[in-house]
C-alpha cells in the first residue's frame, strides 16, 4: 500500500485552542480570547492506496474560506480564533490528481468529523462513498449544527453519507469498532470529545498501526501528556478518548498522525513509532 499526506492550506489558532486552559466554560472562553496565536498549522488530509480501493481520510479545507461571508457571524469562533489560508491549488481535488488519483476513483471518504477544515473539500467527491458517525452527522445538521460551529449550509446538496454505528468488537482499549475493509486491516474506532461523534482510523501495516487521529489531539506530545484542547465540549469524553489512545500506543507499535501536527508528515515517511511517554527535553 502507498500512503500520502495532502496539506490543504494552513490555519492559525489561539494558543489556548490546541492545549486548553482551565475547565468548563472558562476553558472554551480562553480558546477564543487568548491574545496569542499559534504559528501556521497544517490542515492535513490522508490517502491510502489500498488493494480494496483508495481511501481518503478527511477532505481538508476549501479556498472559499477567503470569501467574505463564508463564515457566519455566530458563533464567533471563526471571527475570534481562526485564521485559515487556502488556495484553490491546495484543495484536495487538484492535489489528488497530482498523485495520479482522480477523485472519482476514490472508493471511500472517511470523515473523522464534520468541522469545516475536515469537510471543506466534500464537493470534490460527488460519486464517492462518504462515511461519518451517525451521532456526528446528527449533531452537525440543521440549525443546531450551525450553533455548534458546523457549516452544513456549505455542504453539497448531494451529501448523504453512510452513517456509522460502532459494533461491540473491541480493539485493545476501545470497546467498539467498525471494520472498513474485508481484509480487516482498516478499522474505525470512536474517539469522541473534540466533537461528539469524532472517530479515528487504524491501518494495520506489517507489525504496526498507522493511527489517523483527526483532532483527537493537535500534536503527538499533547496526546502523550493527555491534554485536551480548548474547544472540546465534553471534557470527560475527550479525556477518556485520549486515555484509550495512550493505552493503545503503549501496547501496540503505532505511528500517530493528528491532522494539524507539523511533525506528522515526517513521522509517516519514516514510520516513526510513537513513544510510550512524553519526550523529555
Amino acid at each position: 500500500m502507498r500512503l500520502h499526506v495532502i496539506q490543504t492550506g494552513s490555519v492559525r489558532l489561539k494558543t489556548a485552542w490546541p492545549e486548553g486552559k482551565g475547565h468548563g466554560l472558562a476553558r472554551n472562553l480562553h480558546a477564543l480570547l487568548d491574545p496569542a496565536w499559534t504559528d501556521p498549522l497544517p490542515i492535513y488530509a490522508w490517502v491510502i492506496e489500498h488493494p480494496e480501493g483508495v481511501i481518503v481520510i478527511d477532505t481538508g479545507e476549501t479556498a472559499q474560506v477567503s470569501q467574505p461571508g463564508y463564515f457566519p457571524a455566530w458563533p464567533p469562533t471563526f471571527r475570534l480564533a481562526v485564521r485559515e489560508t487556502v488556495t484553490e491549488a491546495q484543495e484536495i481535488g487538484p492535489q489528488l490528481r497530482l498523485l495520479g488519483i482522480a477523485p472519482d476513483d476514490v472508493r471511500w471518504v472517511v470523515l473523522t468529523h464534520l468541522h469545516t477544515d475536515h469537510a471543506g473539500g466534500l464537493h470534490h467527491f460527488p460519486r464517492t462513498h462518504m462515511m461519518v458517525t451517525r451521532v456526528e452527522y446528527q449533531q452537525a445538521t440543521g440549525r443546531s449544527g450551525k450553533s455548534r460551529g458546523y457549516l452544513p449550509q456549505h455542504w453539497p446538496s448531494w451529501f448523504a453519507p453512510t452513517l456509522i454505528d460502532f459494533a461491540d468488537q473491541p480493539i485493545g482499549p476501545f470497546p467498539t469498532s467498525y471494520p472498513l475493509t474485508q481484509a480487516g486491516d482498516v478499522i474505525l474506532v470512536p474517539t469522541p470529545g473534540h466533537s461528539v461523534g469524532h472517530l479515528s482510523l487504524f491501518l494495520r501495516e506489517d507489525n504496526r498501526t498507522i493511527a489517523f487521529a483527526g483532532d483527537l489531539s493537535y500534536t503527538q506530545d499533547l496526546m502523550l501528556r493527555q491534554k485536551i484542547d480548548g474547544v472540546s465540549l465534553d471534557e470527560r469524553a475527550a479525556h477518556q478518548s485520549l486515555q484509550r489512545m495512550l493505552t493503545y500506543v503503549q501496547s501496540t507499535p503505532t505511528v500517530y498522525l493528528p491532522s494539524h501536527d507539523p511533525a506528522a508528515t515526517q513521522r509517516l515517511t519514516e514510520r516513526e513509532i510513537c513513544p510510550k511517554s512524553p519526550t523529555k527535553e
